[in-house]
């Protein structure tokens, strides 16, 4: 049986499912995979906190989810700093699931370069260190020997990203596009139906589907970081999110969504990587496409991708996703490969 300490920086939404998943799978972890996870280091906007014997993870999760603060912990620390906390609880993965910030990489940058910088695997659900800085924590990677996952931070459950990296042998991706982001593709929906901008977005906020700051979501921000993660699997050299050209939904007017499905299409937030006679456009904006294609037909909760390749033809791959389980999902995966690698590529 093999043993992994976690760090989990990050308890809104996510990662509360990850220490339910943690819990509700324990046994399985074991049975499958021959492994225990022990969590030794909690960190959110509230401070640090950290046990050198391991966390109750229930009682982790009960906390956050009544509304407690890590303050409340006897292992709480008022001065206590991430890089700290990790060294001392010989932390071997941080799971990194704190609010993205597209424009700074905000703590979630931060924290990915502390845990690469001192050997420790990542598993990322936090979008922005990738979006922006994605070759800098891939050279840390080769520096040091830590490992970095994250299919977490592309379209929740679907492991797309695993797909290219691993099984999409000497192959080349010459193109993806894909409807990437739920809580866009259910508003354009609700919009069709009559419903009112605002309305929509709320209940996107109200079941945790939308981000923390959902003009990350209707601005097509979000897309666009999904679209350079996925991206950057294949492209060589990396892109950051400046290579995007994006526009959002905010502007999307319900006389648009009907004279498109008077013409039989769909109006979609579409995210683009394609080239063309050798030149790549990178591209997120909101466009008509055709009722009967495999785009049209991903509906309200569901999001889509297409792959193009030039050995292994064209892929298609769906998820119906209004809730954070399966991102939770996707980082437990993470770790469970970190935990048991031999080597695990930084892209």
């Amino acid at each position: 049986m093999k043993s992994a300490r976690l760090a989990l920086v990050g308890l809104g939404n996510v990662g509360r499912r990850v220490l339910d998943l943690l819990t509700d799978h324990k046994d399985q972890l074991r049975r499958r995979h021959e492994l225990e996870f022990t969590v030794h280091c909690v960190a959110d906007s509230s401070g640090v906190a950290a046990s050198d014997t391991g966390f109750n993870i229930r009682k982790l999760s009960d906390l956050k989810r009544t509304g407690g603060q890590l303050a409340e912990l006897p292992e709480y620390g008022d001065d206590l700093m991430l890089e700290e906390a990790l060294e001392r609880t010989r932390c071997q993965i941080l799971l990194e699931a704190s609010p993205v910030n597209l424009k700074t990489g905000g703590p979630g940058l931060r924290n990915s370069r502390i845990a690469l910088e001192r050997g420790i695997d990542l598993v990322l659900a936090n979008k922005s260190p990738l979006a922006l800085a994605q070759q800098e924590l891939a050279d840390l990677c080769d520096k040091t020997g830590a490992g970095m996952l994250c299919s977490a931070t592309f379209c929740g459950g679907l492991p797309v990203l695993n797909i290219i990296r691993r099984d999409m042998v000497c192959g080349t991706v010459t193109g993806i596009r894909g409807i990437f982001n739920g809580t866009t593709n259910f508003m354009l929906k609700e919009l069709l139906d009559g419903r009112h901008y605002d309305d929509a977005l709320r209940q996107a906020q109200d079941i945790g589907a939308a981000e923390a700051d959902p003009t990350l979501d209707v601005g097509g921000w979000d897309t666009a970081a999904k679209l350079v993660i996925a991206t950057n699997t294949f492209k060589n050299p990396m892109i950051s999110i400046s290579d995007v050209s994006v526009t959002g939904i905010e502007n999307v007017g319900t006389a648009e969504l009907e004279q498109c499905r008077r013409e039989q299409n769909n109006l979609k937030l579409i995210a683009s990587a394609e080239c063309i006679d050798d030149a790549w456009s990178f591209t997120v904006e909101p466009r008509p496409v055709p009722f009967d294609s495999f785009l049209g037909g991903c509906n309200g909760w569901e999001m889509a991708v297409e792959v193009d390749t030039d050995i292994y033809g064209k892929s298609f791959y769906k998820l119906w996703e209004r809730e954070p389980v399966p991102t939770a999902a996707s980082m437990l995966r993470d770790a469970v490969h970190l935990a048991h690698r031999a080597s695990v590529p930084a892209r």
